[in-house]
């Protein structure tokens, strides 16, 4: 059973997941509603069904997560003029979530394209970027995160299956159907989603294009330090991340 911890609760291992985040959040001005969903670990048998369903072999980070707990949902909201208004959402789905990117038809249309058929095998890696997914099978993706209608935050194994540990990235899929690298490792990816404290759009800022004029209005450089208008509150301070993998 999922359960909600009070404002304030203080549980070390809720404190460890989220990186000492919820104590920033808690203590910052124009900050109310800090929820974060406790979730039970994964069972070791659960992992290895996922597995062997998938032919997938998952990476030590992404399995010792699903150990600590089976997925992630912290969300909090800002007071604007006595309005309380929803703002920031960070998600990791279960492991029971954790499905394949659909190669079925992107419209439910007869004879309407598939997600194989938008390939566009022009767009080759480059010094500064790593060769993009595949919508075919020479790339398995899985979607860690829906994004709230966004785009997709996606687990991607670059060499088709059977699918090796060693092999994945991690990218995001705009609206627009575009590729975007984020991280080479689960680790990375979630401090940044901690880091931007999961405000709107926040993978955007890992396009050439950006966030929208609508996000950046919640957002002063750099792009993870949010402020808040007519609060007077100054902008969130972050922690220093130290870069070690997650354990259990």
């Amino acid at each position: 059973m999922e359960e909600t911890p009070p404002p304030g609760c203080s549980k070390p291992h809720l404190e460890k997941l989220t990186l000492g985040i919820t104590r920033i959040l808690e203590s910052s001005p124009g900050v109310t509603e800090v929820t974060i969903i406790e979730k039970p670990p994964a069972e070791r048998h659960m992992i290895s069904s996922w597995e062997q369903k998938n032919n997938c072999m998952l990476p030590e980070d992404v399995k010792n997560f699903y150990l600590m707990t089976n997925g992630f949902h912290m969300t909090w909201s800002v007071k604007l003029d006595e309005h309380t208004i929803p703002l920031g959402s960070m998600a990791i789905n279960s492991i029971s979530k954790l499905t394949q990117l659909n190669q079925s038809s992107v419209y439910s249309l007869p004879n309407a394209p598939t997600l194989a058929d938008l390939e566009d095998d022009t767009l080759e890696a480059s010094e500064n970027q790593p060769e993009k997914p595949h919508f075919d099978s020479r790339s398995v993706i899985f979607e860690l995160d829906s994004c709230n209608g966004n785009g997709k935050v996606c687990l991607v194994y670059k060499t088709g299956k059977p699918a090796l540990a060693q092999d994945t990235e991690i990218w995001f899929l705009d609206r627009a159907l575009y590729w975007h690298f984020l991280t080479d490792t689960f680790t990375a990816y979630y401090r940044l989603l901690i880091t931007h404290l999961g405000l709107p759009q926040w993978q955007y800022a890992f396009t050439s294009y950006g966030i929208s004029p609508q996000a950046k209005h919640f957002t002063s450089p750099p792009a993870s330090q949010p402020r808040f208008p007519h609060t007077g509150g100054p902008s969130l301070r972050f922690c220093e991340w130290h870069h070690r993998p997650l354990s259990v």
